[in-house]
């Protein structure tokens, strides 16, 4: 059976030891960075490994592609394009080029990622832009507009499931307000929930129809002020279930961020007594896999419904697109050079 859990690893090659770990624990999906890309061949070769270990041919493997900073797939094998903030300035001056920009960049990202194997990209970043932003979410947040985000998050879902890519909204219910790094500590924000409800919250509650979704390691004190959105009921269930109406696969944003406390077995079963459905950890430490996967239980019920719902809206690319084209009307709508 297959686990509730998203796994890394450490290189661009499977070690024999991560090959008997993912046959055996046979996580729902792998999630590449960085240390794992050198180029198309060996990408290609890197998911193919995975699938054969899991013995699942549609086994999901993710990346978090988004353009700017958070781009793991980057030159001379492929283009560098623009943090999604460039979207978002665009709008002010002509909203009918970005949006079109919004699409054809995730499209364009999209047929970099289907050409390799890999089948969800998480993007777009829904987060809310505000004066005290923290730079880990900075010009990956798309605007401090909540309508802006949300139109053009929905063209950048468009242009990933056009191009074969199951697309991830994030990070939910919003990391915009967050003024420290999670990757390092646990945000508070202390902002009302009606303040949240009525700018953060916009733009997932838009998105919800989309299947899969990523949480925040935040707080928010003014739902839950003793844990983590990532493990508490009251934000995963109550506000983001039922008040924003996903009812997608979720899966946490990375155990292996310092903004979560305890162990890896502890800090997994909170996640998974909150709701979440699929337990995301990114950085390949195996003693730290190990007890992930200890934890996590087999995907079942409702969250195995979600999972399966997920990946039954993957499609094939559709036919018709002109790769070198779309990337030079994107060049000309965004003045970006793409190198």
């Amino acid at each position: 059976m297959t686990k509730a859990f998203v796994s890394g690893c450490s290189g661009p090659t499977l070690t024999p030891e991560e090959m008997s770990f993912f046959r055996k624990e046979n996580p729902w999906g792998l999630i590449l960075f960085a240390r794992n890309i050198e180029t198309p061949d060996q990408v290609r070769a890197l998911t193919s490994a995975f699938r054969e270990a899991t013995g699942r041919k549609t086994a999901p493997v993710l990346i978090d592609q988004e353009g700017g900073r958070v781009q793991r797939m980057r030159p001379p094998h492929w283009p560098k394009y623009p943090a999604p903030k460039l979207f978002g300035d665009l709008f002010q001056t002509n909203e009918k080029a970005a949006t079109r920009a919004a699409w054809l960049g995730a499209r364009l990202i999209a047929y970099d990622l289907e050409a390799v194997g890999i089948t969800i990209g998480c993007l777009p970043c829904l987060d809310i832009r505000f004066p005290e932003t923290v730079d880990a979410i900075g010009d990956r947040a798309i605007s401090g507009d909540p309508e802006v985000v949300a139109k053009l998050g929905n063209e950048m879902v468009k242009g990933a499931v056009a191009g074969g890519i199951l697309p991830v909204i994030k990070h939910i219910p919003g990391h915009g307000r967050a003024q420290v790094d999670s990757h390092f500590e646990l945000p508070r924000v202390t902002a009302s929930k009606s303040s949240l409800e009525s700018v953060d919250f916009r733009p997932f509650r838009a998105l919800s129809h989309v299947s899969l979704g990523m949480t925040a390691h935040i707080v928010y004190e003014g739902i839950d002020a003793e844990r983590a959105g990532t493990q508490s009921a009251a934000v995963v269930q109550d506000v983001i279930r039922k008040e924003l109406g996903f009812n997608g696969c979720l899966m946490s944003d990375d155990l292996s961020m310092k903004a979560l406390g305890g162990d890896y077995e502890s800090r997994s079963r909170k996640v998974i007594e909150a709701g979440c459905d699929i337990v995301l950890h990114c950085n390949g430490d195996m003693e730290e896999m190990l007890a992930v996967a200890k934890a996590v239980p087999e995907l079942a019920g409702e969250a195995r419904n979600r999972c399966e719902t997920a990946l039954n809206g993957l499609k094939a690319p559709e036919p018709g697109f002109d790769r070198d084209k779309a990337l030079n009307e994107f060049v000309e709508l965004t003045g970006w050079q793409a190198v």
